[in-house]
This record gives C-alpha cells, sequence and structure tokens, in this order.
C-alpha cells in the first residue's frame, strides 16, 4: 500500500530554491547529459499533443508550457499539482493565461468539479510517483476522467528497465532513488506499455534516452 509519507517524500524536494535551480541543472543538464533527452526533443513532443484546452499535472516549473505555442493565443489552461511551491512558481510564470488552478493527488480519484480536456501533460512526474507499474497506472485512470472523448493524456517518464542506462545515469537514479526524489527502481518499458493500454487506446511510446515519451487517447 501507498502512503501518505511515500506520496509526500516524492515531491517534497520540489521547494522555492531548488525550483530558482530546475530549469537549468535538471532539464539543461542532467536530462541532456545523463537521461541523453535533450530539451528540444520535449519541446517537440508537446508541440505534437498541446491543445487549445490544457490541463498541466505535476507542472514543475512551467518550463515547457512557456516555451511551447498553444494552437490559439488565448487557451484555456489547467495547472494540478500536489505541490503549492511549483503551483505557485507556474502560475506566476503563466500568469499571462490566467491559468486555473487545482491541488490534488493524482493517484487518488480527483474530486474537483471542472469541465474536460482535450489534452493532459503528465511531464517526468511518473518516476516520482510511489509503488511500480502496474500500480502506477491509477494516475492513467483518475485523469483519464478529465479527458474529453479523443482527448490526448501524453507525457515523459525516466525508466530504469527496458532502457539503455549510462553508468551516470543507473548512478544518478541510485541516489534519487535512495533519497525518495524517485520511486522508479520497478519501473520498465513493458510494465508502462500495458498500463497505458490499459487505461488508454492509441497508445504511443517513443524511448529517447532512459526516458520514455508516450501518449494515449481516451
Amino acid at each position: 500500500m501507498v502512503t501518505p509519507e511515500q506520496i509526500h517524500a516524492g515531491q517534497a524536494a520540489f521547494t522555492k530554491s531548488t525550483l530558482a535551480l530546475y530549469d537549468q541543472l535538471v532539464l539543461g543538464a542532467t536530462c541532456r547529459l545523463i537521461w541523453r533527452c535533450p530539451i528540444e526533443r520535449t519541446l517537440e513532443f508537446y508541440q505534437q499533443q498541446l491543445s487549445a484546452n490544457h490541463l498541466e499535472v505535476g507542472v514543475g516549473t512551467g518550463f515547457f508550457l512557456d516555451r511551447s505555442r498553444f494552437p490559439k493565443p488565448t487557451p484555456r489552461l489547467a495547472l494540478l499539482d500536489l505541490n503549492t511551491h511549483c503551483l505557485a512558481h507556474t502560475a506566476k510564470r503563466l500568469t499571462h493565461y490566467s491559468p486555473e488552478i487545482y491541488q490534488a493527488n493524482i493517484l487518488a480519484p480527483i474530486q474537483i468539479n471542472m469541465p474536460g480536456f482535450d489534452s493532459i501533460g503528465l511531464n517526468y512526474v511518473l518516476h516520482c510517483l510511489p509503488g511500480a507499474f502496474p500500480e502506477k497506472g491509477i494516475a492513467f485512470a483518475n485523469l483519464k476522467a478529465l479527458l474529453n472523448p479523443g482527448g490526448v493524456l501524453f507525457g515523459s517518464t525516466v525508466l530504469h528497465g527496458g532502457v539503455s542506462r549510462s553508468l551516470s545515469a543507473k548512478a544518478l537514479m541510485r541516489l534519487c532513488n535512495a533519497r525518495r526524489v524517485f520511486s522508479n527502481e520497478r519501473d520498465d518499458l513493458n510494465g508502462l506499455v500495458q498500463a497505458l493500454e490499459q487505461h488508454l487506446k492509441d497508445v504511443r511510446v517513443d524511448v529517447v534516452g532512459c526516458v520514455a515519451q508516450f501518449s494515449g487517447r481516451a
């Protein structure tokens, strides 16, 4: 059973001070040099999936949304996260979109009354969630309930198994799991695909370095 302490640990590292360094150190350096999935690849992926009626889940710093072009200049944008620091940081960064703000745990049914979305982003979130596949797939089920028919759920996650990992990637993953920032020691490519196909259709998964970029539709 996943405990509240485990859920808290996966997002506790995101504080005001760490968010100030996140774009440069994590997205700029770690993703490119260690996970081997440069931000340009993820930005391109966002552009392929992003709608004008979008929910971002596990918002981080809002880096990719800030650099993406929405299909229209005044999109509906909503932000959902358990971490209030991430919500505040990203809402401020994207204030020109007047985003809706929601706080929720995606491992539980989301009891928020809101209109559905045409796209949901779940970027670099799954490897921070406690548990393993297929149990983590409950997040897909909970978010699917917020998708309009035909809407797309997409994102990226760092995998432990079924992908090529450099020595530096293995070392950093061990450290992140030991500190409970990550919980992906049992996350592998097959488990991710099975969880996606259990809840979504038209599933696609592409591997870049040790990162899986995935999408599926309601």
